[in-house]
């Protein structure tokens, strides 16, 4: 019994078994000249935007790798396990036909998934974001960790994941394309001289933008813009200025420190909300 069990198995070994090894090592191998190939062909056929730096077209370009290779991937290990049912003397003709039956079952609950794709197909081919932008899609905002053709993946600053389908995405905002900017309101009091206000901010935005600790992140430096608003307690003022790509939170910060410290210094107040309560006697 053993020995018959053997000369079956060694002669479909040596040909259906040896087929089927093959098809893996060639699905294997295709894979990883494929990864190679479409990289290649990416980093050449992308059109340079102008707009961009060498550091935001890397990450569109790697954007789209990594979106071209997951699909590639898939395409590979389908026909694979089919190659391989097929050595294995399964008839794969009723399996297809039973996957377009599914399929055709499945097309009204299918019919968002093929919203998603197209969706996310936009969003890669009019580079409206990639991999390492923060963006605010509709009211959630975070880092962009993975795009894929159905759904965007975002890490808020608490931490949080939120997947989204890319179908569901109604408006997207990307804070990081292009350059950011310092866009920045402060109040100081009514008896402050407004002359000598806009002097300080003036002198203490240029002198951050000459400091070598920062001034590779601003490309303009924070100045005075206008009065802004007359506020209950105070005269609000707008300061703008431009930065690269996610540093503006980080530049912001510092303004806000070194404007304080240079209030403190030149006396001029930013006041706060107070309260006088008379009493009745």
């Amino acid at each position: 019994m053993t020995k018959e069990i053997i000369q079956n198995i060694i002669p479909w070994l040596l040909s259906h078994g040896i087929k089927i090894v093959v098809i893996v090592l060639a699905a294997y191998l295709l894979g990883r000249f494929g990864k190679i190939f479409i990289e290649k062909i990416i980093r050449k056929a992308v059109v340079s935007d102008h707009f961009l730096s060498k550091e935001a077209e890397k990450k569109r370009e790697d954007t789209l790798i990594r979106i071209f290779n997951g699909a590639f991937r898939v395409i590979i290990w389908i026909v694979t396990l089919m190659m391989v049912l097929s050595e294995l003397g399964m008839d794969i003709g009723p399996l297809l036909a039973g996957a377009g039956i599914a399929g055709l079952a499945f097309g009204f609950g299918g019919q968002y998934l093929i919203r998603d794709v197209i969706a996310g197909l936009f969003i890669i081919l009019e580079n409206q974001y990639r991999v390492g932008d923060v963006v605010c899609l509709d009211k959630t905002c975070g880092l962009v960790e993975d795009i894929t053709l159905r759904l965007t993946i975002l890490r808020d600053l608490d931490g949080a994941v939120h997947h989204i389908p890319n179908g569901e995405i109604k408006k997207s905002s990307n804070l990081s394309k292009y350059f950011a900017r310092v866009n920045l309101n402060i109040g100081v009091s009514y008896g402050s001289n407004l002359e000598k206000v806009i002097e300080v901010v003036n002198r203490v935005g240029k002198e951050m933008a000459e400091d070598p600790r920062w001034k590779e992140f601003i490309t303009k430096p924070p100045q005075f813009l206008r009065v802004d608003d007359f506020g209950d307690s105070a005269v609000v003022i707008k300061i703008l200025g431009e930065t690269k790509p996610l540093k503006q939170w980080d530049v912001t910060g510092e303004l806000r420190k070194r404007l304080k410290i240079a209030f403190d210094r030149e006396n001029i107040e930013i006041p706060f909300p107070q309260m006088v309560v008379h009493q009745k006697e």
